[in-house]
């Protein structure tokens, strides 16, 4: 699992690449961490379109950048999530704290 990160002004992407789980979790929430206490950034924008695996650390994962970003009155936006995924993270409640956006068909 990689993360990268790109920051412009008061807007920081995150690009999740490859498999999300209980393993790689840790590593990328405290590289997103990092970036958020560094950067500041008043929207967060997780970009899944290069996941090829979540479990439900990837739900975890939202919930507590979505937490860390409410401290600094900031919001989130997940984008490019497939079909599947998208119906798990709003059954999980995540469409109640994040905008989710599916990925356009190619």
């Amino acid at each position: 699992m990689n993360v990268t990160i790109e920051a412009s002004g008061n807007l920081m992407v995150a690009y999740l690449i490859g498999e999300l789980d209980h393993h790689t979790a840790g590593a990328v929430r405290e590289k997103i961490d990092n970036a958020i206490s560094f950067k500041k950034p008043n929207h967060l924008i997780l970009d899944f379109k290069n996941i090829t695996f979540m479990d439900s650390s990837g739900i975890g994962l939202v919930m507590g950048r979505y937490r860390l970003m409410q401290g600094h009155r900031g919001s989130v936006e997940i984008r490019n999530v497939n079909r599947q995924t998208k119906k798990i993270m709003e059954l999980a409640g995540l469409g109640r704290i994040a905008v989710i956006n599916e990925l356009k068909e190619q």
